[in-house]
Formats: C-alpha cells, structure tokens, sequence
C-alpha cells in the first residue's frame, strides 16, 4: 500500500520491496472551477501547468545548461530526454484535469543514473501564470506519486487547499535524493511567485 507523505517527510525506496530499476513520477491536478466574480477578474483562459525534472549534482547544482537548455540537466517541454538516457517526460499536457490517470510523468531509470547526478528536484509550472491571474490557489486534488517499474505505486504526496498557494505559480512537489547505495524520496511542496521555472534554476547555477 502506498504511502501518503505529509509536507517535508522523507521517505526510503526499498529495493526489497518494489522494482526500482526505474520509478515514474506521475504528476496530476484538477483545477478548481470559478465563479462569475472571478472568472471577470482572472480570465476564461486553461491552466496550461508543466512537469519539470531540476537534475543536480552533489553539491546541488545544475552542471549541463545544454544550448539553451536543450540537451541539458533540465527536463522540460523542450527538452524531454536527459542526455544520460536515464530521464524522460511524457510530453506536455496543456489541459490536465482531464480523468484519474496522471497528467503528466518523468521516469527515472535508477539504476543507470550517472555517479554525478544525487538529486532530482521535481517542479509544476502554471505557464504564464502572471500574466493569465492564475495561481496554485485554484488548483486543487494536485499530487506528485512515486511508481515502481511493476506499476505499484510507492508514495504519494498529495497538495492540500491552503491559502499560502495564492499567488504562487511554481510548485516545488518533492525530489529524488541519493541515500548511501539506495535512493529516496521527499515531499517539499514549495510555492514561488514567479511563472518562469528559469528563476529557479539560476539559483541552482
């Protein structure tokens, strides 16, 4: 059975237990319908959020900025594979909220990740945010889950409706740490204000 992390809990991947030779980070959300007041201030346009992989070394930056970005250590919508082969995105998906399935993954492939890279830093974008009014306070049942390569579901870090979101357009759900021979995984659930991912990855630089 899954585990339900609460914000800042860490847990281990037990190798004993589930087949990590690769692991999907499913991400999904439901965004919260409007009421007419709102919708005369914060626009009629969709939710276009976007799953980002930040892949950090041991002292916790990001090496490889690629040519802008692609072939980079950022896995993104412009750049759905890491150069190593060991990551990659399932592609945008510009609507989510559409069912129960994930809106989007990244998969990881552990046991072919690179001595180099210790962390993956996991990210949810609301792409221009700002500029729409939108925010992760109208973004609701949003969760970030860790699935084994058997399709068992690990964990499960779900984002509860809490007032600190407004305002907020970049999510940070949670990372993939090394930890000794093995690897786990962290629930963070850090908002930011900024719409650009970019921000957050220069002070990763």
């Amino acid at each position: 059975m899954a585990i339900n992390l609460q914000k800042g809990q860490t847990i281990s991947l037990e190798k004993d237990t589930n087949d990590l030779s690769q692991i999907t980070i499913g991400l999904g959300w439901k965004i919260r319908k409007k009421g007419f007041f709102a919708k005369l201030t914060g626009g009629s346009q969709d939710h276009d959020l976007d799953a980002i992989a930040f892949v950090l070394n041991e002292q916790g930056k990001v090496r490889n900025l690629g040519e802008k970005l692609i072939g980079s250590d950022v896995i993104f919508f412009q750049n759905l594979r890491h150069p190593s082969g060991a990551i990659y995105h399932s592609g945008d998906n510009r609507v989510g909220g559409s069912g129960d399935n994930d809106d989007e993954q990244i998969v990881v492939r552990l046991n072919s990740m690179p001595s180099q890279y210790h962390r993956i830093l996991f990210l949810v974008q609301i792409y221009q945010g700002r500029k729409n009014y939108q925010h992760f306070g109208e973004v609701e049942n949003a969760y970030m889950r860790a699935i084994d390569a058997k399709g068992k579901e690990i964990a499960r870090y779900s984002l509860g409706v809490d007032p600190n979101y407004n305002g907020k357009c970049i999510m940070v759900f949670g990372e993939v740490a090394r930890q000794g021979s093995g690897w786990k995984f962290s629930a963070l659930g850090e908002g930011h204000a900024t719409d650009n991912f970019v921000e957050i990855l220069k002070t990763l630089i």
